[in-house]
C-alpha cells in the first residue's frame, strides 16, 4: 500500500543513471543538490539533504533554499574519501503553515483566538527539543496564546521572526517523504589536479645504446621535479615476451638485438609481477618509487591486461586465453593495426573468477608490495564493464587512495561508462580539438553536462602511440599552444616526452598518426640534460597551476568573446571565487594576432580589475569591458592573475 504522504519528491540532481552510479567529488568540495519538492494545496513545504559519509553513523542535514517553479536547492561539503550516501526528505510544515495562516488573517483585521491556541500546541511539541532559553521563549509564547488577556502580545509573538526560526529549526516533519538515497564517492586532491610526464626507463641511459635501469630513472627525477610534474608514468616495466616480439617501427620479424614493445607482457623472466631484468629488480623498483616520493612525485605504473605468447599465463592456465580450432591464439588487433606479439585475455573464460582473482592479486601486488598509488590502464574499453567497476571497488575498498587513468581513445558512450564504472580520470579528445569552434564545443560539454558530476578528464597533446596532425609540423608555436590550452582547460594534464619538449615531429607516413622510429619499438639516447623555450615554458605553466587554485580545477570555466576567431579566452576561478585568472591564446602559429577580448565583468562584480601576466610579469589595470590584446607565435599566449 501507498505510504500516507502528501510530499512529492522528483528530478533529485545530481544522480546518474537513477543511482546506478555515483557522483565523483574531492576532499573538502561541495556537492550541490536540486530537487522539485511540492504537495498538494497551499500549504507551507520544507525540505532538507540528509548525508553522511560511510563510517559515520548519524545522519547531517541542510536545509534547502526554493528557487522558483517548487524548485529547491542546496550544497553541502565532503570532509573526507570514500562514500557518502545524500536523500532529500520533505514535509509539510504544519506549524510555518500555521503562522503564515494565521499571519494573513490579522491582516485581514480577523480575530485569531482559536488560532492561538493552535499556535500554543505547537509549542508545546517542541519543548523537548530546543535549548534552554529557546524553551524560556516558546513558554511565554504559550502563556500569552492561552491568555486571552495579552491578545496584543501574543499577536506580537505569532507574526515575530524568532518563533519563525525557532520553528523552522525544529520541524515536526508530519507525513514527510523521503527520495531515494544516491552516493558520492570522494577521493583525494589528486583525482582532480595532476601533472603527468610519461618516459620510457630503457631510454634513461647516459650511455648511447646501453638499455636504461631504474637506477637511470632516479638520476632524472630532479628533471622531472624541476619541470613541475607530480607523476611521473612509466609504460610497462615486466619482461617483454620474445615469441613473436615486434622489431623496429613495429615489424613483425625482429631483428637480433631488437628490444621489442613493452605492451608484450611476459616471458621466461616472468609476467605481471615481475620487472624486466635489464630494468633491475622489484627492490630496485621500491628505490626509486620512494625517491620520486620524496621529490612530490607519485610514480604511476601502466597497468596492461594482455600477454606475449611466451607469458607464463599461456602455459600455467590456458583456459585464460581463447583457442581456435587448429591450435592457435587469434593475436590482438585494432584494425589496421595488428598486434602479433600480444595475446588478447579471454575474459569470458569459464574459468573468469580465478581470472580475476589473478588480475585483482597484480594490481594488489605492486599497491602493496610497493607503494603503487597511480595506475594508467591500457586499453580498459577492450576488457568488460563491470569487470572494472568490480576491481576498481575491491582495490579502493583497502586502499582509498588508489587512482586510475583510463586510455581510452574510443566511442563517447565506451568512454563515460567506463567513467561511471569508477575510472578517476580518463584520456580525452583534446588531442585532436584545434579550432576555436572544436575547443568550445568539447570543454563546454566536459564541464557544463552531466559529465562533470563523473568524467574527469586528463588532456595530452601527445602519446607513445598518437603523433597527431597537428604537432607533425614541427612547428614550436603549435607546441607552445598544445601545451597552454591542455594545462589551463584541464586540471589534469600530461605529455609523453622528452619526444614533446624536444619537437619530434616526423611520421611514420604521410596520413599516419604515428612517430617514425617509434620509441615504443627500440631504445633511445635522450639528451637530457638539454633545455629550449618548450623546457622553460612548460615549466612555467606547471609551477603557476601550483599556485594558482583557479586551475587546479576544470569545471569552473567561462569562455569570453573575442573579435578574432583565431583568438581562444577563458576566465577561470576556484570554488571559493578568490582565485581568478584569464587565459589569452592564439591558434595562429604563424602570424602576430591583435585582437579585443571582453570581460566577464558580471563575474568580476562589475569593477576594474588589474591583471598581471605571470609568464612576463607585465601588468595592466583594465577598467572596460573590451580590452586589447596582442599575440606572436613566439609567444602565443597569456595567462593572466586576475585582481580586483
Amino acid at each position: 500500500m501507498q505510504n500516507q504522504t502528501r510530499i512529492i519528491i522528483e528530478s533529485v540532481k545530481p544522480q546518474l543513471d537513477g543511482g546506478s552510479f555515483y557522483i565523483k567529488r574531492i576532499v573538502n568540495q561541495k556537492v550541490n543538490v536540486s530537487a522539485h519538492v511540492f504537495a498538494d494545496g497551499h500549504d507551507v513545504v520544507e525540505c532538507c539533504v540528509k548525508f553522511k559519509h560511510e563510517k559515520d553513523k548519524k545522519w547531517s542535514e541542510v536545509r534547502m533554499v526554493p528557487t522558483e517553479n517548487d524548485e529547491w536547492e542546496a550544497e553541502f561539503t565532503v570532509e573526507k574519501q570514500g562514500f557518502y550516501s545524500y536523500f532529500i526528505e520533505g514535509w509539510v510544515d504544519y506549524a510555518l503553515n500555521w503562522q503564515h495562516g494565521t499571519e494573513r488573517k490579522i491582516k485581514d483585521n480577523q480575530h485569531v483566538k482559536s488560532e492561538l491556541l493552535e499556535g500554543a500546541e505547537y509549542c508545546q511539541a517542541i519543548l523537548k527539543e530546543v535549548t534552554k532559553e529557546e524553551k524560556a521563549y516558546l513558554n511565554s509564547a504559550i502563556k500569552a496564546f492561552q491568555d486571552a488577556k495579552l491578545y496584543d502580545s501574543a499577536i506580537a509573538i505569532a507574526l515575530s521572526d524568532e518563533l519563525h526560526q525557532i520553528f523552522k529549526k525544529y520541524p515536526t516533519r508530519t507525513l514527510a517523504n523521503s527520495s531515494a538515497e544516491l552516493k558520492v564517492y570522494v577521493d583525494r586532491k589528486k583525482a582532480l589536479f595532476s601533472t603527468w610526464y610519461e618516459f620510457f626507463p630503457r631510454s634513461a641511459s647516459e650511455t648511447p645504446g646501453k638499455h636504461g635501469t631504474f637506477k637511470d630513472c632516479e638520476r632524472l627525477l630532479p628533471r622531472v621535479a624541476e619541470m613541475g610534474f607530480d607523476t611521473l608514468y612509466f609504460p610497462p616495466i615486466h619482461p617483454i615476451g620474445e615469441i613473436n616480439r615486434k622489431g623496429k617501427n613495429n615489424a613483425t620479424t625482429a631483428e637480433k638485438g631488437d628490444v621489442g614493445s613493452p605492451w608484450g607482457i611476459g616471458s621466461k623472466h616472468g609476467g605481471h609481477k615481475s620487472t624486466h631484468p635489464e630494468l633491475g629488480t622489484i627492490d630496485d623498483f621500491k628505490s626509486l618509487v620512494k625517491k620520486a616520493q620524496s621529490m612530490g612525485i607519485e610514480v604511476a605504473m601502466d597497468y596492461a591486461l594482455q600477454a606475449a605468447p611466451d607469458h607464463p599465463y599461456v602455459k600455467d592456465f590456458p583456459r585464460w586465453f581463447k583457442w581456435r580450432p587448429d591450435g592457435t591464439v587469434q593475436y590482438a588487433e585494432n584494425p589496421p593495426k595488428k598486434y602479433q606479439d600480444i595475446q588478447p585475455i579471454y575474459f569470458e573464460s569459464g574459468d573468469w573468477k580465478n581470472l580475476w582473482k589473478e588480475l585483482l592479486d597484480v594490481a594488489l601486488f605492486w599497491v602493496e608490495e610497493c607503494g603503487i598509488r597511480v595506475f594508467r590502464v591500457d586499453n580498459p574499453h577492450t576488457k568488460p564493464f563491470y569487470f572494472w567497476g568490480w576491481l576498481i571497488g575491491e582495490i579502493k575498498k583497502k586502499h582509498p587512495d588508489v587512482l586510475f587513468l583510463s586510455e581510452a581513445f574510443t566511442r563517447p558512450k565506451i568512454m563515460n561508462e567506463l567513467a561511471k564504472q569508477g575510472f578517476t580520470q580518463s584520456y580525452t579528445y583534446f588531442t585532436w580539438r584545434n579550432t576555436k569552434a572544436e575547443l568550445i564545443e568539447y570543454v563546454t560539454e566536459l564541464t557544463q553536462t552531466e559529465q562533470k558530476e563523473f568524467f574527469r578528464p586528463n588532456f595530452w597533446p601527445n602519446t607513445p602511440d598518437i603523433l597527431p596532425f597537428a604537432l607533425q609540423t614541427g612547428n614550436e608555436s603549435v607546441y607552445l599552444q598544445k601545451y597552454f590550452l591542455a594545462a589551463t582547460l584541464s586540471s589534469s594534464v600530461g605529455i609523453y616526452g622528452p619526444a614533446y619538449e624536444f619537437l619530434v615531429h616526423q611520421p611514420m607516413a604521410k596520413g599516419k598518426e604515428e612517430y617514425l622510429n617509434s620509441e615504443k619499438y627500440e631504445v633511445y639516447h635522450w639528451d637530457w640534460e638539454a633545455k629550449n623555450k618548450l623546457t622553460t615554458l612548460i615549466t612555467r605553466i606547471n609551477h603557476i597551476r601550483k599556485q594558482q587554485e583557479s586551475l587546479q580545477q576544470t569545471n569552473n570555466i567561462v569562455f569570453c568573446k573575442t573579435d578574432n576567431e583565431q583568438l581562444i579566452a577563458y576566465y577561470k576561478f576556484n570554488d571559493a571565487k578568490t582565485d581568478h585568472t584569464l587565459m589569452v591564446c592564439s591558434l595562429n602559429a604563424q602570424n602576430p594576432l591583435q585582437a579585443v577580448v571582453r570581460l566577464p565583468l558580471e563575474e568580476l562584480g562589475n569593477q576594474p580589475v588589474r591583471v598581471t601576466d605571470l609568464i612576463t610579469g607585465n601588468s595592466y589595470w583594465w577598467d572596460r569591458e573590451w580590452n586589447f590584446v596582442e599575440l606572436h607565435p613566439a609567444l602565443p599566449f597569456h595567462l593572466f592573475k586576475i585582481e580586483r
